[in-house]
């Protein structure tokens, strides 16, 4: 299977880049392009259709659709286009990756071989754990616990935020509005990969940008914010902050 890179501007994937591939498919996120947080414009969108309609099938990956913040939730393309487009999600960001409880939504004519395909995988899932996300969803539960979390969310990204500030002067924060992670690039000075090694050593843990990407760009960190209360967030910043500056005086 071969997996051809597409380049994404600030608009989205880039769909002249996607022809050229010769691709029959492609894997978008583009409600919030995993790691940089870009929102696939609307006329990108219609430029992906177009491509669909050719022949092409879009797998849309909807991984973080439910932590929105500061805008209000962005359509899903399958809306659109159905006949030609496979939409997918799961709980993993919502619950728990353990669970290991998903959906999908493919078009009519390839359900039976997905079907077959699933079924001759894995033999499917535990039905307990389904039932139970069932449940929650019908009582309300889940939404409220969903309501806690985005509060929760917005105080540790705003933390992270204000410490890129304080002590990364001159790095840019993206993909802000929604999401479990924010992505920061910065000059290009120090590798990200050296930058990443380097907080390691001093006890934080986050991925080069470069590890998410097959075509050359900028030097970058991305950086999880879900698991750890805002103290606990600004001080590793402030880690990476020396960190930095510590590489770029021996550069």
């Amino acid at each position: 299977l071969a997996t051809p890179p597409v380049p994404v501007d600030d608009q989205g994937p880039r769909v002249d880049a996607l022809r050229a591939t010769g691709a029959r498919a492609v894997l978008l996120t583009p409600a919030h392009q995993f790691p940089t947080g870009i929102v696939t414009s609307g006329e990108r969108r219609r430029e992906l259709l177009r491509w669909a309609a050719d022949g092409g099938l879009v797998l849309e990956d909807d991984y973080d659709a439910e932590h929105r913040y500061d805008r209000p939730p962005v359509p899903a393309l399958r809306s659109l286009l159905a006949d030609r487009l496979c939409y997918m999600g799961s709980v993993s960001k919502l619950l728990a990756p353990a669970l290991r409880i998903g959906w999908m939504i493919p078009p009519p004519h390839h359900l039976r071989a997905l079907t077959d395909a699933k079924r001759f995988t894995d033999l499917g899932n535990a039905v307990l754990p389904q039932l139970v996300l069932a449940r929650l969803m019908e009582s309300g539960r889940l939404e409220r616990h969903l309501r806690l979390l985005r509060a929760r969310h917005i105080r540790r990204r705003d933390a992270v935020i204000g410490a890129v500030t304080a002590h990364l002067p001159g790095a840019v924060v993206h993909g802000a509005a929604a999401g479990l992670h924010l992505t920061v690039t910065y000059a290009p000075d120090v590798p990200d990969t050296e930058l990443a090694a380097a907080a390691l050593a001093r006890g934080v843990k986050c991925h080069p940008l470069s590890w998410h990407r097959q075509l050359p760009g900028p030097q970058g960190l991305v950086l999880g914010y879900a698991a750890d209360p805002p103290g606990v967030l600004t001080e590793g910043v402030r880690t990476l902050g020396q960190a930095l500056r510590e590489l770029t005086r021996r550069s």
